[in-house]
């Protein structure tokens, strides 16, 4: 980056996935490629994604605002506004909103590139087809049948039902 470059606190490249949002903030090209950076708006108990892991990136949530819940791996932490997240590639991990109000996370996501992953998804919203094949191009490992469980688990909707 040579020239200056100031990210607005509004963005309107944004999508909400029922319950779960993104909020585009820095791609991979603006980085250098180093790390892309998305926030995640979360409705109260709302279920981010079922059980996954990455096998090209590391993701560090940090809670702006609300209780972010997460199972990593065997281990189920709560992030309070302040605090940081890792969660590494390779690792089985889920996240959440553990509270009643909004939760809103920054997700710093190194290297770069999976950004593209929620655009993509975005543009094939509710094609579960496309959906397979985008999880393949990315080299994500979903656990869609995990999704009843951990909304019974922990209390949790998921895509806005």
């Amino acid at each position: 980056m040579s020239q200056p470059l100031i990210v607005p606190a509004d963005s309107e490249d944004a999508f909400d996935f029922g319950g779960f949002g993104v909020v585009w903030k820095l791609f991979g090209v603006q980085t250098g490629g180093g790390f892309s950076i998305v926030h995640h708006p979360m409705a109260p108990h709302a279920l981010a994604a079922p059980l996954h892991r990455h096998h090209r990136e590391d993701e560090f949530s940090y809670v702006i605002e609300g209780r972010m819940g997460a199972l990593l791996g065997d281990d189920v932490v709560t992030a309070e506004a302040g605090d940081w997240v890792a969660k590494p590639r390779n690792q089985w991990h889920t996240f959440w909103n553990a509270d009643d109000t909004p939760c809103t996370i920054i997700e710093v996501i190194a290297p770069a590139g999976f950004e593209h992953y929620f655009c993509e998804v975005a543009d094939h919203w509710g094609d579960i087809d496309a959906f397979a094949a985008i999880n393949s191009k990315y080299e994500l490992d979903m656990d869609f049948d995990s999704v009843p469980g951990l909304c019974d688990r922990f209390g949790l909707t998921f895509g806005g039902g």
